[in-house]
C-alpha cells in the first residue's frame, strides 16, 4: 500500500488561487458596500415576502436611518473584509437619491482614503429610484459627479414609466459627457421576456461608447435560445460590452413554470468567454436584504461560476477573477 500521510492533497483552489494572486490578486468588479452587513431577522422576514422590485422601495427605511457613519462603518467592514482574501480592487455601487442623498458616498470617500494603500477602488452611483423621475434625476445628476463610474438599473424606469431606452439615453450620454463608464444591471429576472443586455448593447454603439460599458447580471441570456444568444454574443462583441457575473446572488432564484431553454440562473460565461465577450467577478450584495447568505467571498463566486456553467478553463476563470475586473474598471486599457 502506497504510503500518503506525507502527501499533500491538491484541491482545485489549491491549483488556481496562487495563479490569481500571481496575475494581480482578485478584482470584486460589482457590490454594494453601503449596505453591507445590515441583515437583521426583521430584514431577512421581509426578503421572504417581498420581490426583487419590492425590495428596491423596502430599502427606504434603512437608507433613510443611515448616517454618514453607519455607512463608513460598512465600507470599513466590506474592505477590510476583501484585503483579507487578496482583492486588490473593486468597485461598488453606492446610492445617492432622494433619501441617502450623499451620505453614503461622503463616507465612501472616507474609507477609500483611509484604505487607499491595500485595496483601489471605484465608486458608481446607483439609482434604484431610476434616472426618470425628476427628484431621482435630480440626485442621479449630482451623484454623478461624484463617482467614478456612472451606474444605472434600467429595470426601474420601464417598471414605472416604460422608458428603458430613455434611461439608457441618459446613462450613457452622461458617461459620455463626463468621460466615464458605465456599468449597468440588466437581465435579472432570468426571463425569456427580457431584453436588456441586447438593448445596451445597441445603445452603446449608438453613443460611441465601445469598450467603455460593462453589462451587470444578464441571468436571462440562458432563458433564450440558442440561436438568439449566438447573435446576442456576436452583438456584445461588437459593442465591446463586457459582462460582470455575480453567482450567489442570482442562484436563489426562484424556480419558472415557463417552458424554454434548460438553464440555471447563471450568467453563461461558458459561452461569453469563447464567444469573445470579457467577463468578471463580483460578489454582489453581501449580507444583507438582497443577498443575506453571502459573506463576501470571491473564492466561493468564482468556484460557484465554474460549477454551475460547467466551465473548467482555468486560464480563463484566472483571467475572469483579475485581469477582466481590471478592464471592467478601467484600470487595464486593453483590447
Amino acid at each position: 500500500m502506497t504510503d500518503v500521510t506525507n502527501e499533500q492533497a491538491r484541491t482545485v483552489r489549491d491549483m488556481i488561487e496562487p495563479a490569481i494572486m500571481k496575475a494581480g490578486g482578485w478584482v470584486n468588479t460589482h457590490a454594494h458596500a453601503d449596505r453591507a452587513f445590515t441583515l437583521s431577522p426583521e430584514i431577512l422576514e421581509m426578503r421572504r415576502t417581498c420581490t426583487l422590485q419590492q425590495k428596491w422601495d423596502a430599502l427606504d427605511r434603512l437608507k433613510a436611518e443611515s448616517t454618514e457613519e453607519d455607512f463608513y462603518r460598512r465600507f470599513s467592514l466590506f474592505f477590510e473584509l476583501m484585503i483579507k482574501q487578496g482583492c486588490k480592487a473593486c468597485a461598488t455601487f453606492v446610492d445617492i437619491d432622494p433619501l441617502t442623498q450623499d451620505r453614503a458616498i461622503k463616507a465612501g470617500w472616507r474609507a477609500r482614503e483611509h484604505y487607499k494603500d491595500q485595496i483601489t477602488v471605484k465608486f458608481a452611483n446607483q439609482t434604484l429610484k431610476g434616472v426618470i423621475d425628476p427628484q431621482a434625476r435630480h440626485w442621479f445628476d449630482i451623484g454623478s459627479e461624484m463617482v467614478d463610474i456612472i451606474g444605472g438599473l434600467p429595470k426601474r424606469d420601464e417598471r414605472d414609466f416604460g422608458r428603458a431606452a430613455e434611461a439608457f439615453d441618459i446613462l450613457l450620454g452622461t458617461a459620455k459627457a463626463q468621460g466615464k463608464m458605465v456599468h449597468a444591471h440588466v437581465d435579472q429576472f432570468n426571463l425569456s421576456s427580457e431584453y436588456e443586455t441586447e438593448m445596451l448593447a445597441h445603445k452603446t454603439i449608438e453613443h460611441g461608447m465601445q469598450g467603455q460599458v460593462v453589462a451587470i447580471h444578464g441571468i436571462s441570456i440562458g432563458a433564450h435560445s440558442k440561436m438568439y444568444r449566438q447573435r446576442l454574443y456576436s452583438l456584445l462583441k461588437e459593442a465591446k460590452v463586457m459582462m460582470v457575473c455575480c453567482p450567489t446572488a442570482w442562484i436563489d432564484t426562484a424556480r419558472t413554470e415557463s417552458i424554454g431553454p434548460m438553464h440555471n440562473s447563471m450568467t453563461p460565461v461558458d459561452e461569453l468567454v469563447p464567444a469573445g465577450v470579457t467577463g468578471a467577478l463580483g460578489t454582489d450584495n453581501v449580507c444583507d436584504a438582497m443577498v443575506p447568505w453571502s459573506a463576501g467571498d470571491m473564492w466561493h463566486e468564482l468556484q460557484l461560476l465554474a460549477t454551475g456553467c460547467r466551465f473548467d478553463d482555468f486560464d480563463a476563470l484566472v483571467k475572469i477573477a483579475t485581469e477582466n475586473g481590471r478592464k471592467a474598471l478601467g484600470l487595464d486599457k486593453g483590447e
